[in-house]
């Protein structure tokens, strides 16, 4: 697995598919995700409609740098933050969403990659939007997938959602996998497979379990506050996708996103929840294919 410095201290790893002469395409990972959350089978698919795939682990995640000498203990971060002591809650984060997709930029330019369509799914969505607004030259084109603007009153997750999101789980691996089919509470209604579920988190274990960078990157999103205003001055070719079966983050996240950015495109898929179900793939390539190719 390459692993590639895309600023002092901060290493990447990350995988490419297809030819390197297409148009790049980087995939932008959600919150506590690995690369692999963007299934391989999904990647060669895309790459097979002549686009250049790169996927990639966040900090903090996967087989990229960790921040394991800056604990944080989230019960005090949400108290914090609820209690409106930002500074607080500032000290105790080690870095912000927009390091994070200064990341994905710097894994750009380590590759030798000027600019690409930036594809961000639930956090990576907030991520790809980020790089968007602070380096929109850098940008092709934007797909915001299942993801939001930062305004509390949109994108809200279900209670049930919110419960499962922001419960313990297990440490050990029989139990880490066996919960993960308590995400189906927020997949396709249609499509949610237990087994693939279950798929995911034994590899996601096995390759690299770190429940300590889960919470260092809630806080940065606890933190991120509101891209509405910069969302509405974006001249970035943007698609916005959404699952109508979306209980982790409600459809009007999506729909709220392409109302901001002028000239958005918003494609609002039935079956879909907060997941990437394989029967799907075609539909979701379909519209990265059609978007990509339009810059």
């Amino acid at each position: 697995m390459p692993i590639v410095e895309v600023s002092p201290g901060m290493s990447i790893a990350y995988e490419t598919f297809g030819d390197p002469a297409d148009p790049p395409v980087l995939l932008v990972s959600g919150f506590g995700a690995q690369m692999i959350a963007w299934h391989e089978d999904f990647c060669h698919a895309l790459a097979g409609r002549g686009r250049h795939v790169i996927r990639y682990d966040n900090r903090d995640c996967g087989l990229s740098t960790k921040f394991d000498d800056h604990p944080v203990d989230t019960g005090r971060l949400i108290a914090a933050v609820n209690a409106g002591d930002v500074p607080a809650a500032l000290a105790m984060v080690p870095y912000m969403l927009q390091d994070m997709a200064d990341d994905g930029l710097g894994l750009l330019t380590a590759l030798g990659i000027e600019r690409a369509h930036v594809v961000g799914s639930s956090m990576g969505g907030v991520l790809a939007q980020l790089m968007a607004i602070a380096r929109p030259g850098r940008v092709l084109t934007l797909t915001s997938m299942m993801s939001t603007t930062g305004e509390p009153e949109y994108g809200r997750s279900s209670p049930e959602a919110r419960a499962v999101i922001s419960g313990p789980k297990p440490t050990d691996r029989a139990g880490y996998v066996a919960a993960a089919e308590r995400d189906l509470i927020w997949a396709s209604r249609r499509y949610g497979d237990p087994a693939a579920l279950r798929e995911l988190a034994a590899e996601s274990y096995d390759r690299a379990y770190c429940p300590a960078g889960v919470g260092r990157q809630l806080g940065a999103m606890v933190l991120g506050g509101s891209r509405a205003s910069a969302l509405r001055e974006l001249r970035v070719p943007t698609l916005v996708i959404h699952g109508l079966d979306d209980t982790l983050i409600d459809p009007s996240g999506g729909e709220r996103t392409a109302a901001l950015v002028p000239g958005a495109e918003l494609l609002l898929v039935p079956d879909m929840g907060h997941d990437r179900p394989r029967e799907l793939w075609p539909v979701l390539n379909d519209a990265i294919e059609a978007h990509t190719g339009r810059a």
